[in-house]
């Protein structure tokens, strides 16, 4: 299947920049920082800050507009947090809501013609998981010190060797499940789009897909959050 247009692609070729789509055919440093997951990834995370600085340009005591729209969505989202992971897992938030504010702006980037979702690529999911399983750690040891490493030996202390190598991999499954699952689901939701736009464009054929794609694009964005939260929640009990 052809790849298809993506603005920022034609921007770069008409600078005379070297453009490839997959990280095997890039060989060059520069090739692989214009990868288009790479690109986008930088495009959204310009537009997020861009919104973010001009939503607290002007800060009112009695909100309204985007401030009033910004301060239910993230006052919501991080009482859910709290509920989920308790009142110790409060100062988390920031990684979570950065997290649900990128995975679903991603996930509905790659809808819009001429853009790319970054989370249709598995190096972006990737990332995302290996910075949640590893800061579950951190939240381990912040709050159980070097005692944490008990929570990988189990209860039964002839059986620490197995339950060690077990919960080791049970860990490294995190990671696979986190970023397959996201990956697997927007890359899937965007290839159903390009086939229907190549077969029946004209006839919106795609538009029942992408209402659809609207859904999904944000429940794909709640289940990987929810998956953090349950994990910082585990690793705050452990430390109790």
């Amino acid at each position: 299947m052809e790849h298809p247009i993506m603005f920022l692609n034609l921007l770069f070729q008409t600078l005379g920049l070297p453009i490839v789509h997959d990280f095997n055919e890039a060989h060059t440093f520069l090739e692989k920082l214009l990868l288009p997951y790479v690109t986008y990834t930088w495009l959204l995370i310009i537009i997020l800050v861009i919104v973010v600085k001009l939503t607290v340009r002007r800060i009112e005591l009695v909100p309204k507009g985007g401030q009033n729209f910004f301060e239910i969505l993230i006052s919501g989202i991080e009482e859910f947090m709290v509920g989920v992971t308790g009142e110790e897992g409060r100062y988390l938030f920031p990684l979570i809501g950065t997290l649900a504010f990128f995975i679903l702006l991603s996930n509905y980037m790659g809808m819009i013609p001429g853009f790319f979702g970054p989370t249709a690529n598995v190096n972006t999911t990737l990332a995302c998981a290996i910075i949640v399983v590893f800061y579950t750690h951190v939240v381990g040891v912040k709050f159980h010190g070097p005692a944490y490493i008990k929570h990988f030996m189990g209860p039964i202390w002839w059986l620490a060797p197995l339950i060690f190598v077990v919960e080791v991999i049970g860990h490294f499954a995190r990671i696979l499940s986190l970023s397959i699952r996201l990956f697997g689901n927007i890359m899937g939701e965007e290839l159903v789009l390009a086939i229907l736009m190549f077969l029946a464009g004209a006839y919106l054929a795609p538009l029942p897909m992408m209402f659809l794609g609207l859904f999904t694009g944000g429940v794909q964005a709640f289940i990987f959050c929810l998956l953090s939260m349950m994990y910082f929640a585990g690793a705050i009990e452990h430390a109790h």
